[in-house]
């Protein structure tokens, strides 16, 4: 179904289940680019840049094949300020600029898509950064905040906003820095380990049809995720179904970048776009609004776009 011309096909399963309080909006870096947040390759780029490094041969090569977090955790082994040094860098590189336009309104339309029918908010995200934070001060929301490893159980009765893994405190604290999941050793531990992590996102997927909001394809922190759901299928639970806005450009790549979504077992929700940032936010933001409007869509009282 399209909702704004030339834009993607949303699927009549996801505006059902959002209608019906069902579905989770998982959010990542791309909701913050507005604000002047980079992405996870931008991040550990400025990373490199606040600490006066260039990246190792190895650490090269990690961050060639989209492997962020492994150069993280190399980068903390091998400056001399260990853990502690990157990780004050990369509070430095998560400041917002709310002097931007538009810097909240993916998130402000996100708080409002996130609220079912009761009343419950059912939102989770990867990013670290405060702009929900100043979204719910500002609008006076009162939403509940859930900050890894501190995570609710993804039932019936979770009310709030999940900051998977972490939230950036005002004032950054060593400790506070340290539970942040960023190196290949946290997803590690989260995921593989102690796995944390892995266990909310299965009984997530368990229960609420999941809508990527944010991500972009070769994403790392994707590739744990779909990772640890592939793992409870070859456990004998059911394959769970996602979705994914996404871009693709030119026009003949978006067959390719469809099937690279459904080898990732994602339904991709796919707009044409090259400048990928600007297109992502612009996308979302048009058309999740409209979200809300499949049931009168179904019901008649609207009428969407021919596709």
């Amino acid at each position: 179904m399209q909702f704004i011309k030339n834009g993607p096909d949303i699927p009549e399963e996801l505006l059902e289940a959002q209608e019906e309080g069902r579905v989770v909006f998982f959010c990542g870096a791309g909701i913050s680019y507005p604000a002047g947040l980079p992405g996870f390759g931008g991040l550990v780029n400025k990373i490199y840049d606040t600490l006066g490094v260039s990246p190792t041969a190895v650490e090269k090569t990690a961050l060639e094949n989209f492997q962020y977090d492994t150069a993280i955790g190399l980068l903390e082994r091998s400056h001399p300020g260990g853990r502690p040094a990157v990780r004050k860098a990369l509070a430095g590189a998560l400041k917002p600029d709310f002097t931007r336009p538009k810097t909240t309104q993916t998130h402000q339309a996100l708080l409002t898509l996130s609220k079912c029918r009761s009343g419950q908010t059912r939102l989770v995200t990867t990013n670290f950064d405060r702009i929900f934070e100043k979204v719910i001060v500002d609008e006076k929301l009162s939403t509940s905040t859930f900050a890894a490893p501190l995570l609710p159980v993804p039932k019936n009765r979770w009310d709030g906003l999940v900051y998977l893994h972490g939230l950036l405190p005002e004032t950054p604290a060593d400790d506070d820095l340290n539970r942040l999941i960023i190196s290949s050793g946290d997803f590690g531990l989260a995921y593989l380990t102690e796995r944390w992590a892995a266990r909310f996102v299965s009984e997530l997927f368990r229960g609420y049809t999941v809508c990527f909001v944010g991500y972009s394809i070769n994403d790392p922190i994707l590739r744990y995720m779909m990772d640890a759901l592939a793992a409870d299928t070859l456990m004998g639970e059911d394959s769970p179904r996602a979705f994914a806005f996404g871009n693709y450009y030119p026009e003949s790549m978006a067959d390719a970048v469809a099937h690279k979504w459904v080898a990732k077992n994602v339904v991709p929700i796919l707009y044409k776009g090259k400048r990928c940032h600007d297109y992502l936010h612009n996308a979302e933001l048009r058309i999740m609004p409209h979200l809300s409007f499949g049931r009168l869509v179904s019901l008649g009282y609207c009428k969407p776009l021919a596709a």
